[in-house]
């Protein structure tokens, strides 16, 4: 029977090659009209279907799995780094096509790789440096690419190479980032690590594998920081340890900045220090040249830490000098010395360790920080609080925060020591906090003998000028039992000076 007119001679259907990808933007394409007989030609899709069907060898996969372990890791190599050199050295066999007969076992892996690239480039580093300097002369001119490559950042480097033959074995699709994550394990107790028998913890797997590590070290040498050169690191052990031992004479000598390692030659000796400190107080008793006094007492002080001389006489050196700093006011460098003198103390080196404790409580009360007077307090002992200078910081501490002006000023006019020197710093402060108390309860006006015989004054002229100081003039009022204060008025003038006196005081060098 013949076929009928319109219909293909060929049948009433159009062959259609087979989806064999779920690549949504890989399209079925249609195949051209052939016979039965005739068998589709393979489309590009397919071909690259079979291509992804590679099985990497295991070796391969061993390699990886190794790499990632927790043993393997280095704490200087990110995960970024070694996948890059992971993915540089599988593409590289795989383009030479060696990747069967590889001896992966035996490979040194990305991490070594990475360390040792690191280590040739700082020796590199060292070469040029002294080729430049006229020293050695090495030819270099084949290094040139290599280091320039070292020095990229991960992010100016493809971390996605196009393999030739296939598909890598971190580019297998299981949605996830991490090169760890996308390794198939047989089973899930070899991506946890070796487990944890016969007691052993995870810190015990970590030594061991620290362990490993530097047992592969085959070179015998100790292992050397990536970031440092060998030569830096060879000298740097050949520092001379312990002290020095000065043997300048010179008795005075000009405070500079130690910018590199102290020379014996500019260093006095303890001896000719004694010497120095006994003309320098004759130097202040003389002349009472703070900058020039000061300028010497930190070279003192210099000498003496290079040497690492701690003993009566640096308890002494700095006990002078903080209390020229405070008759000074220069609360920068009788911070400097109070500190020394603190670990001083704990050593049991002698000096006068109550005194101290004394100014330490009253520049507290200067600088109103409550969190270390908390702190000193809870540290004092029974007998500390016996000794005459710390009873008195106590008790002032004790009025202070009982608003008890009348007593405060008692203790003002009584201070031990040179404990004055720290209280004079915030006196002010505190009397215009008496005169808001007095200006709320003596109303409408006082004389100002009574403000005068309250806040420490010497006499009315003093205390007029204190007022005066203040902008408060116009509410002193003349009279002719005498001079009063117009405490009514002048309630809301002196609260806006005490709340601009309270502001936290700045620390600065005596100029």
């Amino acid at each position: 029977m013949a076929p009928a007119p319109n219909m293909h001679p060929t049948g009433a259907f159009t062959a259609v090659a087979a989806r064999r990808t779920f690549d949504k933007q890989t399209r079925p394409v249609p195949a051209q009209h052939i016979s039965p007989a005739t068998s589709p030609p393979t489309s590009d899709a397919a071909s690259r279907a079979e291509k992804s069907k590679r099985d990497w060898p295991p070796s391969v996969r061993s390699y990886v799995q190794r790499s990632f372990a927790e043993e393997n890791m280095l704490p200087h190599i990110n995960r970024e780094e070694m996948e890059t050199k992971l993915k540089q050295v599988i593409s590289q066999s795989v383009s030479a096509g060696t990747l069967a007969i590889e001896d992966w076992d035996n490979l040194p892996l990305p991490q070594m790789m990475i360390q040792e690239e690191r280590m040739h480039a700082s020796r590199l580093a060292i070469s040029t440096s002294q080729l430049g300097s006229g020293g050695l002369s090495i030819p270099i001119a084949h290094e040139t690419n290599e280091v320039k490559s070292k020095k990229r950042k991960s992010t100016d480097l493809d971390l996605t190479p196009e393999i030739p033959g296939g598909t890598a074995p971190w580019d297998q699709s299981n949605g996830r980032n991490s090169f760890e994550s996308r390794i198939s394990y047989p089973d899930k107790r070899a991506r946890n690590g070796p487990s944890l028998d016969n007691g052993s913890s995870k810190s015990n797997q970590i030594l061991d594998g620290r362990k490993k590590r530097f047992e592969n070290n085959t070179s015998g040498s100790p292992t050397l920081r990536p970031w440092r050169s060998p030569a830096v690191q060879e000298t740097s052990t050949k520092q001379p340890e312990g002290p020095i031992v000065g043997r300048c004479q010179d008795l005075e000598k000009k405070y500079f900045r130690l910018t590199s390692a102290p020379n014996p030659e500019t260093v006095r000796p303890v001896h000719v220090l004694e010497k120095t400190l006994e003309y320098l107080k004759k130097k202040w008793k003389q002349e009472n040249n703070y900058f020039y006094i000061c300028d010497q007492f930190k070279s003192l002080r210099q000498d003496l830490t290079v040497q690492r001389i701690k003993n009566g006489f640096t308890v002494n050196a700095y006990e002078i000098h903080a209390r020229i700093a405070l008759e000074k006011g220069d609360l920068s460098e009788y911070n400097q010395c109070q500190t020394q003198l603190r670990a001083l103390y704990a050593q049991n080196l002698g000096g006068h360790p109550t005194e101290f404790m004394a100014y330490r409580i009253l520049y507290f009360l200067h600088t109103s920080n409550r969190t270390d007077m908390n702190d000193m307090l809870a540290d004092l002992t029974p007998t500390d609080k016996q000794d005459k200078a710390v009873r008195h910081a106590l008790e002032t501490r004790s009025a202070l925060a009982l608003g008890d002006y009348h007593r405060f000023f008692q203790l003002y006019l009584d201070t031990p020591n040179m404990g004055a020197y720290l209280t004079d710093m915030f006196v002010t402060r505190e009397r215009l906090s008496a005169l808001c108390v007095i200006c709320r309860v003596y109303k409408p006006d006082i004389k100002l003998r009574f403000i005068t015989e309250e806040l420490g004054f010497e006499s009315d002229d003093e205390s007029a000028r204190f007022v005066c100081d203040h902008g408060a003039q116009q509410y002193l009022e003349e009279r002719d039992a005498g001079v009063y204060l117009a405490t009514g008025r002048a309630l809301n003038f002196f609260e806006s000076a005490l709340a601009a006196a309270s502001a936290r005081p700045e620390l600065k060098a005596y100029t």
